[in-house]
């Protein structure tokens, strides 16, 4: 895909007379377009035939339109775009864009949990194993599973049928033609062919590969017909042995595939999608069926649709579902026709390079099955509310503990915590960890920069009263969650600190600090340290959260430090600029790498002249 990236300036203000201006200046290339609020956070990410014609439609003050839709407009600062030469190039980065930028105003998609993987793995003799991992190297997944033991029927019956390998080795010619391992204990008892050490062509294993990639895709129909081919061969051949082995391979297949429900007489290869919606919630089904055996089930689930219509929901499920690993079948049974289903219909015949149908079926046995993945769907969709409710509710008891301890009002479900670091007053930095129901949440850990002067970067208590200064009155001016408790990592001067920032920031929130020598908890106003016991698990969650802040901020202090003496180190010499020491570490690995480097290797990097200045500068 080729494409160009074009950023436009454009005012969310409605009585802003500039607007139709920039407006008129959009490409009329598909592509897709990125709205961003004045902080430069992503607030949409849409697709478009016309970028021109779908930008406009937001800004038109005579079109009807929704609350969501003037919210969103309303907060629009900025507008990226990229022009693509496709619309299934468009439809793909918005795909890519919303998954990595999870913009608020887009319907999010995601999995229930991690759901496993069989992976074939894209080498010369491929390995046949179960992940959760997906890499784009070029290898087929199957999946993912929903029900386990499915899955691992499918992998045993794969390995009793064909002989796969079993080890991790990365096989080529050259591995065996060094000879660098014998064959296991596998070839003996005739699990595998041997590849390790040659005893199988390459083309041969890859066959008995693409059989396994049948099985798995559920075609064993076609997979049989071959199989018996193959072993009437060996028979008419008079190897008699190799069409027993053959004949038994058969019967276990024949077993396997007799234990399939077949749900649908005509046999076909069918993917039945059904959406059930609660409010701001909803579950996307997909029912599979391979020649007419029901193979598995898959969900997703959808948060965040903002008054969408069901069509809508619908075409962003099938669009996201099939943009995955997943394979496409020959017909897709849907409730309603989509509305782009023309477009819809072409990108997934591009994907799967043959026919493909959408059908919305007015009765007999497919519309059972799609009522069958509607049922599954408001099934699982209202499991997936009850455990968002039980979550919700539910409260550790280390927070109540926490709460006990204190005397507050509330479990403090949300906790932050802050530290210092520095030596003697260089690179003072300090770090903010949030912990959310006791556990950490690191998507939210901040880390500064002390901005104070040189003076002060000693002053621990000065560090404390800026970062806390900092922090909150960011929180206070975008209007966000304030923490139900903060923790200082110290004593009674950076606790006064931290006190002194909230007074002026007029803010009330519980605020106490931890002492590292004898772990003594400091109240405000409080000269003495307040108590709390040893064996309270309030104690153990204070230190596991101090403990945490302490690893962010040195783990930043060292950052800094390390990145400072490198500078320092290879700056100093006179025509080692930036990119130069650059090329000098990602060559010696550190500055010490360099230093006991010889003339000649170092010459190699930056030349003769330079190389002389360095070696000159070490040995001074």
């Amino acid at each position: 895909m080729t494409s160009k990236n074009q950023k436009v300036k454009v005012s969310g203000k409605k009585n802003n007379r500039s607007i139709e201006e920039q407006l008129s200046t959009l490409p009329t290339t598909s592509g897709v377009y990125q709205f961003f609020d004045i902080d430069g956070k992503y607030l949409y990410i849409g697709k478009a035939k016309n970028l021109r014609n779908r930008v406009r439609q937001y800004f038109q003050q005579s079109r009807s339109r929704d609350a969501r839709i003037d919210a969103l407009v309303g907060k629009i600062d900025t507008i990226e775009l990229i022009a693509t030469n496709t619309e299934i190039d468009a439809l793909m980065l918005e795909a890519n864009l919303i998954k990595s930028k999870k913009p608020y105003y887009n319907v999010l998609m995601k999995d229930g949990k991690t759901y496993p993987y069989i992976v074939i793995t894209k080498e010369n003799y491929p390995r046949v194993f179960v992940t959760r991992n997906i890499i784009r190297d070029g290898s087929r997944y199957f999946g993912p599973y929903t029900d386990t033991t499915r899955m691992r029927n499918a992998l045993k019956i794969a390995r009793d049928i064909f002989k796969i390998r079993s080890c991790n080795y990365a096989i080529s010619d050259e591995f065996i033609r060094k000879k660098k391992i014998r064959v296991c204990l596998d070839y003996h008892i005739k699990k595998c062919e041997g590849p390790c050490e040659g005893l199988v062509s390459e083309n041969n294993y890859n066959q008995m590969i693409d059989n396994v990639a049948q099985l798995l895709h559920g075609k064993t129909s076609k997979l049989l017909k071959q199989m018996n081919e193959q072993m009437f061969a060996f028979a008419n051949e008079q190897k008699f042995e190799e069409a027993t082995q053959m004949r038994n391979q058969i019967r276990t297949l024949d077993v396997y595939v007799n234990q399939q429900k077949i749900v649908d007489i005509e046999l076909h290869d069918r993917d039945f999608i059904s959406i059930a919606i609660e409010k701001e919630n909803a579950c996307g089904v997909v029912i599979i069926i391979r020649e007419g055996k029901l193979i598995g089930r898959q969900h997703f689930y959808l948060t965040n649709l903002q008054d969408k219509t069901y069509n809508e929901l619908l075409e962003i499920f099938v669009e996201r579902y099939y943009m995955n690993d997943v394979e496409i079948p020959r017909e897709i049974i849907l409730e309603e026709e989509l509305q782009n289903s023309k477009f819809i219909i072409e990108w997934l015949e591009s994907k799967r390079r043959d026919q493909v149908s959408l059908l919305i079926p007015k009765g007999g046995k497919m519309k059972e099955l799609l009522k069958m993945s509607k049922k599954n769907g408001e099934y699982l969709l209202n499991e997936f509310l009850l455990l968002k409710i039980k979550q919700k509710d539910f409260i550790p008891n280390s927070l109540k503990s926490i709460q006990r301890d204190l005397r507050l009002t509330s479990p403090p479900r949300r906790i932050e915590c802050f530290d210092i670091s520095h030596i003697q007053g260089s690179e003072t930095v300090a770090s903010m960890v949030q912990f959310v129901d006791g556990k950490p949440k690191k998507g939210e850990y901040r880390r500064f920069k002390i901005e104070t002067s040189e003076e002060n970067k000693i002053d621990d208590f000065a560090s404390m009263r800026e970062v806390v200064f900092r922090r909150y009155n960011r929180i206070k001016n975008e209007e966000l969650l304030f923490p139900d408790l903060i923790i200082i990592d110290g004593g009674k001067g950076q606790l006064s600190s931290a006190m002194e920032s909230l007074e002026k920031l007029e803010l009330k929130i519980p605020i106490i600090s931890l002492a590292k020598r004898l772990e003594e908890v400091f109240l405000p106003n409080e000269s003495d340290p307040f108590q709390i016991p040893r064996t309270s698990s309030s104690l153990r969650i204070f230190q596991q959260i101090r403990d945490e802040a302490h690893r962010f901020a040195v783990t930043y202090h060292r950052l800094l430090r390390d990145k400072r003496t490198l500078q320092t180190e290879l700056d100093l010499i006179n025509g080692v600029g930036k990119k130069k020491a650059k090329e000098l570490l990602e060559t010696f690995g550190s500055v010490q790498g360099v230093k006991f480097a010889t003339t000649e290797q170092i010459e190699e990097v930056v030349g003769e002249k330079i190389a002389e200045r360095i070696k000159e500068y070490f040995l001074n």
